[in-house]
């Protein structure tokens, strides 16, 4: 029969298991897949711990589809450990021990894991982010509400801010958790399952392209090519996916071409959005390369870049846009041009370097260790220990050089993002 594992963490694990097995050996597989301990393990299901690991897991009424959840104990430093499951557990109903809000923790002085993100000391973690530019631009992006709190330099409201929203999102793990637990044939159970697996199938696509493909993440830089109109220099923008060759009104009154506007070809251009055409230039000579090519264009009131050469301007010229040389060929004169680098991009195109963000992205536990053999054991459990998740660890150390300061800041920021 095939179950569902969950974690208090989100992690979600298919297991195929026969009935007849014990509890014991279903823990042995969680083990395996979770990397929590069988020892310090209680598989909870339907609200119930399961205890008897002798038994089988027919004789614990678990059938198929059925959803359990890994309930991480950390034993006691003052305490012997014991093996097996000991007397105090029988008399405690796990499902009913609330998320420790604060340090302190009662009763058998067992808490549900290790110190979270969440109870760090806000002007901690308030000074962690303002140590990284990259980091408070990501806070901004991500969580606008949380960044204004912080840059405001009021350390209480950024408090009241922080643990505001760090109660909604443990109610919304809690009430995750408790439909998880609930009847697996019920709607919408059903529904958060089957998010869960698209989830866990998206971060394994991404998983899969940061490997083997880390090029996709980066940014392409745009085809531009120097040329003149009526001998004042332009950054030519090369469309071929434009119908038309445009230029902008204030590209035009810059080349002292405006008064050979035919405003009777005034319009409305639609792409992505709308822009107003005021009119058209029916006849202007281009020079690229000492090479003088003409072409006719549609001005827009309101246009980013100067000039933008379309399909119409590229195969009257039989232009061909060479990507391996990195040039674009006139068929007709064979005049060659290259493109532009990043440096020497117009202003609005210029690329602007943002941090890149590591929410909704969960490597997989293989890639991770091979990844982590990269930074110091140490480091890695150090961060491990704050409730961040290994890979989530890794990456954060890769992105920051094995800065173990910087990746922490990295991890905070991406744990307090926006609902």
């Amino acid at each position: 029969m095939k179950l569902t594992v969950t974690t208090l963490s989100g992690e979600l694990y298919m297991l195929d298991v026969g009935a007849e097995m014990e509890l014991e050996g279903l823990k042995a597989l969680c083990e395996f897949e979770s990397g929590v301990p069988a020892r310090e393990m209680v598989l909870m299901h339907e609200g119930r711990p399961l205890l008897d690991e002798k038994r089988s897991l027919k004789s614990h009424a678990i059938k198929e589809g059925d959803v359990l959840l890994i309930q991480h104990l950390v034993p006691p430093t003052n305490a012997s450990t014991s093996s097996g499951a000991g007397p105090p557990l029988t008399t405690l109903d796990f499902s009913r021990i609330p998320v420790p809000a604060g340090g302190q923790s009662s009763g058998t002085d067992m808490s549900l894991g290790p110190r979270g993100a969440e109870e760090e000391e806000p002007a901690f973690i308030r000074d962690m982010i303002l140590k990284s530019p990259d980091q408070l631009a990501l806070l901004k992006h991500n969580n606008p509400q949380l960044a204004d709190a912080l840059l405001s330099g009021d350390l209480d409201l950024f408090t009241r801010v922080l643990r505001e929203q760090q109660k909604e999102k443990s109610d919304r793990d809690r009430q995750r958790i408790r439909m998880m637990n609930a009847d697996p044939f019920d709607p919408e159970t059903q529904r958060l399952i089957a998010e869960e697996i698209r989830q866990q199938n998206i971060d394994s696509n991404m998983e899969a392209a940061m490997e083997y493909h880390p090029e996709s993440f980066g940014q392409v830089v745009m085809l531009y090519i120097n040329c003149r109109v009526n001998g004042h220099p332009v950054k030519a923008f090369i469309d071929s996916g434009a119908q038309t060759t445009i230029m902008s009104q204030a590209c035009a009154e810059r080349c002292a071409i405006m008064r050979l506007v035919d405003p009777r070809w005034a319009g409305v251009a639609k792409g992505v959005g709308t822009q107003r055409i005021i009119g058209r230039i029916h006849l202007v000579q281009i020079e690229i390369e000492g090479v003088f090519l003409t072409s006719s264009f549609s001005v827009l009131e309101e246009q980013p870049m100067d000039m933008l050469l379309g399909l119409d301007m590229l195969k009257r010229h039989q232009c061909l846009i060479d990507l391996k040389r990195n040039v674009l060929v006139m068929g007709t004169t064979g005049t060659e041009t290259p493109f532009l680098g990043e440096g020497e991009l117009p202003e609005c195109a210029r690329l602007q370097m943002l941090g890149a963000s590591q929410s909704g992205s969960t490597l997989g536990s293989e890639a991770s260790s091979r990844a982590g053999e990269e930074f110091p054991a140490d480091t890695i459990d150090r961060l491990v220990a704050m409730n961040f998740e290994r890979a989530k660890v890794v990456a954060a150390l890769r992105q920051a050089g094995g800065n173990s300061d910087q990746a922490l800041a990295a991890l905070l920021a991406q744990s307090l993002q926006g609902p």
